[in-house]
């Protein structure tokens, strides 16, 4: 069985893995008391005055203690971070690598005002929001009651939020930013004088990206996202 669990662990795409297992790690320490929440939070005070630079990593990382809402943080963040890495990103690593550090660079810009201390949940709505943009055309269930297409998932993320007297500004941090990439990368480019303005950086591509397979066909993952059986928003 562990070496099963090995095998499956390890066919997880590399950033998908990379993220969601640190995730996981870091809630684990929190739990055992290794570490405290207030060594993780978002502070700009303690990033520039006191040079505690991590914390510009481990605010993404942290969802609160163990229970239903740390799962349904991690089921969101691994459902949707693999669909991307395995469908529109395959063979792109470099250019998904890419596009967490743009969401988590504009994030930490606008965590300067929004006073907003762990910026995970924001994160998943931006990866949520960007699947959902690049395939409209997939039917949503949510809760079994509310059908939908799939552009309209974030925003009924959102509503089910405000619904649970959730604050929304962490909704709309993701959804905003996620709109900044995607109009950058997939609309800006395709108007009349537009260009592409998001270009990965060659470092990236080095460490990251392999020669393409020649056969190599994008995946279908129309068929792995048509039904949202989750009964679930990630809060904190």
């Amino acid at each position: 069985m562990a070496h099963s669990f090995t095998q499956e662990y390890f066919q997880i795409p590399v950033v998908t893995r990379a993220y969601t297992t640190a995730c996981v790690l870091t809630t684990a320490a929190v739990q055992l008391e290794v570490i405290t929440p207030f060594q993780l939070y978002f502070n700009p005070d303690l990033i520039i005055r006191r040079y505690q630079i991590w914390r510009l990593i481990t605010s993404f990382l942290f969802f609160g203690s163990l229970g239903f809402s740390f799962v349904f943080n991690i089921i969101f963040l691994y459902r949707y971070c693999r669909m991307l890495e395995e469908g529109c990103f395959r063979g792109r690593t470099a250019d998904f690598v890419f596009m967490f550090l743009f969401g988590g660079i504009a994030m930490t810009l606008f965590g300067l005002f929004a006073n907003v201390f762990f910026l995970g949940q924001a994160f998943i709505i931006m990866l949520v929001y960007v699947w959902s943009r690049r395939h409209p055309l997939v039917r949503m269930n949510f809760f079994g009651l509310l059908n939908f297409q799939a552009p309209f998932l974030p925003w009924v993320l959102m509503g089910f939020s405000l619904l649970l007297g959730n604050s929304i500004v962490v909704d709309l941090l993701g959804i905003s930013v996620g709109h900044m990439y995607y109009f950058l990368e997939d609309v800006f480019p395709n108007q009349p004088g537009g260009r592409k303005l998001l270009m990965t950086p060659d470092l990236l591509r080095a460490m990251f990206d392999r020669p393409q397979d020649p056969d190599y066909r994008p995946l279908q993952e129309e068929q792995q996202g048509g039904d949202l059986q989750q009964d679930d928003e990630p809060n904190n």
